[in-house]
Formats: structure tokens, sequence, C-alpha cells
């Protein structure tokens, strides 16, 4: 079953996946001061920006060099090439299409089932590598309206793949009942100023991929949905300091 709130016993390993943004970046600080050994998986889905590729990168290199106690903990990192899958998910992140709401009420940018496919596919890795959690940034409160990153389809899905592999896989998602601004609190409390610097420099987040503006909540467009929630979140975090 998923557990966004739960405690991990010292001896477990983690398998993050891992984008190289903000709500990933903010999930593996989690993972890695919970967990005595954690490893990462990405993937190329056939999105048409590679700007997180880099970022995901960059973020894991930020977090060795600026904490040297979970550096050790932090293992190999993989990245999977489903760029197939994008083809038949037909999205605005997977193709050039404008970014806004499809007849039935969904984003354009929803990549059908695609937090399903990464579980899936990062549960074998897992299996294979001894380790019985994944973690993910699925939130159900600022959600954007991805039917799979509702708390009860990954309750679904954790009980499928356990029941696929035949041994318990328990899934995390530490953001699913957080704010934007809650994470961006989340963050400043597992490392303080350093890994707030850390996402707001190195994590991608914007739908566009653009990088050539620096705000005071990252890099970004400033206008996409995943710009505005970014920048809405870390405004309502200021205020409330």
């Amino acid at each position: 079953m998923t557990s966004p709130n739960s405690t991990s016993s010292a001896d477990e390993a983690a398998l993050v996946l891992f984008s190289g943004g903000q709500d990933s970046a903010s999930c593996l600080a989690w993972a890695l001061d919970r967990f005595a050994r954690v490893e990462t998986i990405g993937f190329a889905y056939g999105q048409r920006h590679h700007v997180e590729m880099k970022a995901r990168l960059k973020v894991r290199e930020a977090v060795v060099t600026t904490f040297p106690d979970w550096a050790p903990r932090l293992g190999p990192d993989r990245v999977v090439d489903i760029s197939g899958y994008g083809d038949l998910a037909e999205s605005a992140l997977t193709r050039e299409a404008e970014i806004g709401f499809r007849e039935d009420g969904l984003p354009t940018t929803f990549v059908p089932a695609r937090n399903l496919v990464f579980l899936t596919v990062a549960s074998a890795l897992a299996m294979r590598r001894g380790i019985n959690v994944l973690v993910g940034g699925m939130c159900q409160t600022d959600y954007s309206g991805y039917p799979d990153c509702r708390q009860d389809t990954l309750d679904a899905q954790a009980e499928a793949i356990a029941l696929g592999l035949g041994r318990p896989m328990r899934i995390e998602t530490p953001l699913m009942n957080l704010t934007k601004a809650e994470t961006w609190a989340m963050a400043h409390d597992l490392g303080g100023d350093a890994l707030v610097k850390i996402i707001v420099e190195q994590s991608h987040t914007c739908y566009r991929g653009t990088r050539g503006e620096r705000h005071d909540w990252g890099y970004g467009c400033g206008d996409c949905p995943a710009c505005e929630l970014r920048e809405k979140g870390w405004r309502d975090w200021q205020a409330s300091q």
C-alpha cells in the first residue's frame, strides 16, 4: 500500500522516481533523510524537452556536494528509454500541441497512465536491486487534474505491483496531501536554505522547457500551468514565514 507519512527503518532501501523537477527533488531529499540506501530512476518517455534530463543530473550532483551526510546513501541512477510509449500516449508534453484542456476536461499535458507505467517499470528494477520501497512525487492536492496522481489510483497500483511481483512493494508518496507551498516548506525543513537553493537553481518544472529567465522561484517561462503552480507555492510559502 502507499504510505505518504510513514517512517522507515534505518536498513531499508528506496528507489526514487526522479525527473529532476521540484517535486522529485524534494522526494529525493525526503528519501535520503530516511533510508540507508537510495537509488534513482528516470525515464526518457518521448518528452518534447530534454532539459529535465540534464536537470536531474545537476540536482543529484548538487545534493552530493552540499550534503556530505546524505552522499554515502545515494546509490546508482538509471535512465530507462521508453520513448515509444510517448508516441502512443500523445500529450502536449510529447508533441507540439497547445497547453490547455481537452474536451473531456483533462489537461492536454496529461500523459495517459504515465505514473502507472513509471511505477511498473521501476518495480522491476527495484526487485532486481533488492529494494522494496518506491518513492514518487505524486500529489492529489495540487495535482493539475491528473487521475494517476490520486491516492486511490496509487493504492490500487501498489496492490497490483505486489501481486504481479509476488512480493511486497511499498509506494511512498510524501507529497500526496501537500500544497506546493508545503512542499517548499518540507524541502526547507529537510535541508534548509541550501536545499531550497538547489531546487531553485537546478530543478526544472516548466512545461515549455524554458530556462532562459531566472525567477525567484527558479527558471521557467512563467506562464504555463507548471510554472504558475510553482510560483504560487513559492509566494504562499514566503508569505507564511
